[in-house]
Order: structure tokens, then sequence, then C-alpha cells
């Protein structure tokens, strides 16, 4: 009973559901039916309004367009009386109130920039067209106002004080040759600079600071007007002419290569030494300074500011390179190495400055002149070096030194070598290939060039009729060889052992002279040429004719020898001292030997004139080279010494 009520009661529910959804589906579809009348109503509705709408909404465009065209003409209106206002002192120009005039033509430039953007009434047009034309004119004021203050306050630096604020250069002096007199003109020059031992130099002042800012603003004003042209060409022609006029007062020459070429080396050398300096002026004061003047007046406004500088330099610059490509370009002599050295070494040294100040594109031309330049110095100096050891070896001089002195060629060559010694990182540097090649190249040059000196000096030695001079020439040479490479860093290049065997050099030929020169004279009073022994038994005839022969040959030599010429002191007294060693023992040995025979004699000075004491006075005037001179015979009555 229980479960069929249960099951009743579920059926009972299922009928009433069932009920309830067609109820709802039946007010479903009666919903739908309404709203689809109502639609059909509001689109019946939407149409019917619709011309009302497009009305409204042309009477409210028209409005916002009078407003708009209102707005616009006030505008323009507002505009054109601000250009009213700022027009009388745009036209005035900048020369009694340039802040005052540059902010009416910031106004204006303003105006004309709204105006251009907002051309939709003609009035605008008229508006536009007259602040354009105002603009212009005060350009133009603006823009020759701009080049008399440039120029009103461009004054060419002092040289005076662009001297005076880098070290004058210094200049060696050479040895004086000794030559009998006789100068070689070899006027060498080395420049060496220690700038980082130098406060960094002040650059001179070559616009007053306060006209700068000025400037500066004039030139920004011009490049927006678009006058950037104009304002170059004002800027370059007033700031190159100042620049070159500070060079022609510092002294610098427009030469052609002609002139260069047609100048006595006296003349050069004195030019380029000064060239040298001008250079260092040139790049570390003047074009620093006007690099600097030009990046303040030309302030943001790439690329204008560095084609600026590069038009203000460009003159200058090539005047300058110009003489140096000359120099290079020259006949290569042996003076001109190092003047050649010196130039090679400052462009050198200004190179790091030189990248600096005129960097950019703009300048590209004058970097790539300099580097040039520096290249064609160092291959001109390393020619020039390499003709030098050539010149050397073929040295074809017939001229002797008569007096047997010292070479003017080898006083040229030694000088030569102790200036290249200042020389020698750089020589080295531009001689090698690789880092470690850098310490031999001058060595071995050094060592070849005293070696074609001395095979010349022995090819001039063999032109002497009178073989005991010719040794004598040899020795001085060589001895002065080695005491200058003694005294000088070329011992360090060449060694101790090449000094040692020169040394020896010198020795022997002084043994061939006394040799050759004394031993005739010998003969005379040894029988040998050196021994003592086997004269006992002479005759007095014999006696007579040995001393006689002595005595003329003695004078003779005497005659002879005191017109030759040993310059070195040390040297000099050596060879004395050794040529009395041989000479006066042996005289004093004869004389002993045969006193007996001599002794009480009449007319013994007949063939003996000459006393031990006389012999030693007159050795003593040896190698003076002095004029031709009768030797002083001994005192009257004097007997022979002992």
């Amino acid at each position: 009973m229980g479960a069929d009520s249960g099951i009743e009661a579920f059926v009972a529910r299922a009928q009433f559901m069932r009920e309830s959804l067609e109820n709802s589906q039946k007010i479903t579809d009666t919903m739908i039916g309404i709203l689809g009348s109502f639609d059909n109503r509001l689109s019946t509705l939407e149409t019917a309004m619709r011309p009302t709408q497009v009305k409204t909404h042309a009477f409210r465009k028209a409005h916002d367009n009078i407003d708009s065209t209102l707005e616009a003409a006030q505008s323009v209106l507002h505009q054109f009386e601000i250009s009213r206002q700022v027009e009388d002192k745009v036209l005035e120009g900048p020369k009694s109130d340039l802040r005052g005039f540059l902010t009416a033509c910031d106004q204006l430039h303003k105006n004309i920039e709204y105006l251009t953007l907002n051309r939709s009434l003609k009035a605008s047009d008229t508006a536009l067209n007259h602040a354009t034309e105002v603009y212009g004119k005060g350009m133009s004021r603006l823009e020759e106002e701009f080049r008399v203050l440039l120029k009103n306050n461009s004054k060419p630096a002092d040289p005076v004080r662009l001297m005076e604020t880098l070290p004058i250069p210094g200049k060696h002096v050479p040895e004086t040759p000794q030559n009998g007199g006789e100068e070689v003109k070899l006027l060498l020059t080395n420049t060496p600079y220690n700038d980082k031992a130098l406060n960094p130099p002040v650059l001179p002042v070559l616009i007053a600071p306060k006209f700068i800012p000025q400037l500066a603003e004039m030139t920004q004003r011009l490049v927006s007007a678009g006058l950037h042209q104009q304002c170059l060409k004002i800027y370059r022609d007033v700031r190159a002419s100042n620049l070159e006029e500070s060079l022609r007062k510092l002294g610098v020459e427009r030469l052609s290569k002609d002139d260069i070429m047609k100048m006595p080396w006296e003349s050069l050398e004195g030019k380029i030494t000064n060239w040298i300096q001008y250079m260092r002026i040139a790049i570390k004061l003047l074009f620093s300074a006007e690099r600097k003047l030009c990046d303040q007046i030309w302030h943001r406004l790439d690329p204008y500011r560095e084609k600026c500088f590069a038009d203000v330099t460009d003159s200058s610059v090539h005047m300058l390179l110009s003489f140096g490509e000359a120099i290079a370009k020259s006949k290569k002599t042996p003076e001109k190495l190092f003047v050649l050295l010196d130039m090679y070494e400052t462009m050198r040294d200004l190179q790091p400055e030189i990248e600096l100040v005129f960097s950019g594109d703009a300048a590209t031309g004058m970097r790539e002149a300099a580097t040039g330049l520096i290249k064609r110095l160092g291959q001109t100096a390393k020619d020039t070096f390499a003709d030098f050891e050539d010149a050397v070896d073929k040295d074809a001089t017939k001229t002797l030194v008569l007096d047997g002195t010292v070479h003017m060629l080898t006083s040229y060559v030694i000088n030569y070598v102790k200036f290249l010694l200042d020389y020698q990182n750089t020589l080295n540097e531009l001689f090698s290939d690789s880092v470690d090649d850098k310490t031999s190249h001058l060595a071995a040059a050094t060592a070849r060039i005293m070696q074609v000196l001395q095979t010349n000096l022995e090819g001039k030695a063999k032109l002497y009729k009178d073989v005991a001079l010719s040794h004598l020439f040899l020795m001085n040479n060589i001895h002065y060889m080695v005491k200058s490479v003694r005294r000088s860093e070329a011992k360090d290049m060449l060694g101790d052992d090449w000094v040692q065997r020169q040394r020896r050099v010198v020795q022997q030929h002084g043994i061939s002279y006394q040799r050759n020169a004394w031993n005739k004279v010998l003969q005379y009073i040894t029988g040998s040429g050196g021994a003592s022994s086997g004269d006992s038994g002479i005759s007095k005839s014999q006696l007579k004719e040995r001393l006689k022969g002595f005595s003329l040959t003695f004078e003779d030599l005497y005659l002879r020898q005191t017109q030759w010429t040993i310059p070195d002191n040390e040297l000099r007294e050596a060879v004395r001292l050794q040529v009395q060693e041989i000479i006066l023992p042996a005289y004093r040995s004869f004389l002993k030997r045969y006193n007996a025979m001599i002794e009480g004699k009449q007319n013994v000075n007949k063939y003996l004139k000459y006393s031990p004491d006389d012999l030693e006075r007159m050795l003593n005037d040896l190698f003076e080279g002095k004029s031709r001179q009768e030797p002083r015979a001994r005192q009257e009555g004097r007997p022979p010494g002992r």
C-alpha cells in the first residue's frame, strides 16, 4: 500500500511538470509575437525621424564650423598682431640691443611656424608672407652684424707670446774639425723635446670670451633660418684670414717648391729649424685654439661645426705641410739627414694631437696629408742614411792633407756618427721591421761606416810619396776615430773589442812610421840600422862621413817633420818620446864610443853639428805643423853632450 501511494504521487508530480512546461512554451510564443510587432513599430518610427536627425546634425556641424573659423581668424589676427609688435625691433637690427633683437626674431620665427601649419584662411597666407618678409630682413641684418662682430674681435695671435709658450729648440754645435784650420761646414741640428715634462700649453685667446656667447647665439639663429652656407662663408673668410696672419707674423712663409729647390743650404737649414717650431706652435696652440673657438661658436651644429673648422684651417695646414713635402722630395745630401730626422720626430710626436684636433670626416684629408708627410720624411731619412754610407765608401777626394793631420772626411764622418747617436731610437725605429730588430741596425751600420772610412783613408794614404808620412796620416786618423768613439755612446754600440783592435792598428802605424822615417838616420850611427856592434874599426875619414851624413839626414827629416802635424797632444808627445828613445841613446852611445877621435880635433863642428841635447830639443819641435825653418845648431864652442 505504501509503495502504490508513492508511485501515484510521483506520477502526479510528473503530470504537473508536463503541464507547466506546456504553459511556459505558450507564454514564450506569445512574447515573441509581441516583441516582433514592437520591433516593426520602432523601425517605422526611425524611418519617420531620419530627415529630422539629418537636419539637426547639419545645424550642429555648421555651428561648429563657424566657431572654428572664428577661432582660426582670431588666432591669425593674434599672430599678425604679434608680428606687428616685434616688426620694428626686427627691422631695427641687432646693433643697439642684440638680446631684444634675438627675442623678437625668435617670436617671429614661431609665428611663421604656426602660420605655416595653419593655412586654412587666405588671411593666414597674408600674415605668413608678411612675417616671412620681416624675418628675412632681420636675418640679413643679423648676418651683417655677425660679420662685423666676428671681424672686429678677431685679432692675430701675438708671436712673442706664442714663442714664449713653447720651448725654443736648442742646436748642437759640431766639434771643430782638426784639419789644419779647414772647416767642414756641417750644421747639424737636433731639436729634442720633452713636452711631457712641461705644463700643458696655455691656448691663445683668439676672441674675447664675452663675445663668444653672442656669436654662438647668432650662429644658432642663422643656421635655424637656413643661412648656414652664408654663415659658414663669413666665419671661414674671417677666421682663415686671421689664422694665416697669425702664422705670417710668426714668420711662416708661403714658399713654392722651386723657391725651396733654389735656396742655399745655409738659408734652407735655418728655415727648416724654424718650420719645426712653427709646426709645433700651429698644432699645439693655434689650431687647437681655433678648434676650441669653433666648438664654442658652432656648439651642437654638426655637421657644420666640423666643416667650419676644416675650412678655416685648410689653407694654413696646406702651407705648412707643403714645405715639409718639398724638403722630403728635395735632393738627398748627407747634411740633410739630421733635419729630416728632426722633422720626422716632430711630426711623429705631433700625430696624436693632429688626430685629435683634426678629428671628424671633414678633416680627413688633413689627417691623411700629415700621415703621408710622416711616412715620406721617414723614407727620405732612411734613403739619405743609406746614401751617406755609400758616399763615405766612394769619396774620391784626391787632395792630400800635406801635413798628415786628421782628414776633413774623418772629422765629418765622426761628427756625423756622433749626431746619429742622438737619433738612435728613431733610426732603429725607421729601420726595424720587427720588435726584435730594434737595437741592431744602427750598430751594424755604424760599424760599416767606420770600416768604409778606414778603407777610404788607406786608399788616400797611398797617394803620399813619403811612406813615413802615409803611416803618420793613418795613425792620426785612426787615433782620432778611436778617441772620439771612446768618448761617446758609440763605444757601447761598437764595443770594447772594436776599440782595442783599432788601438793596435794605431800602434802598428806608429811603428811603421818610426821604421820608415828614422832607420836612415840610425844607419849612420849604428851601421846596421839598429845594432851598435861592428863599428869599432872605422877610420877617421869614415867617422867624419858618418857624422856628416847623420847631420844632413837628420836636418832633412827635421825640416820635413816640423811641418807634419799630430793634432792630439797626448799622441804627439808619445810619438816624440818614442823617437827620442830610438835616436838619443844610439847617438850618445856612438859619440861615447868615438869620443877619443872627436875630442880636441880642429874643425869638429864641420861634421859634428849637434849634441844629444840639441837633438832632444829639435825632436821636441816635431809635428807642430810649423812653416819650414832651418834647424837650430848648438851654440858655438859648446862641446858635444853625453
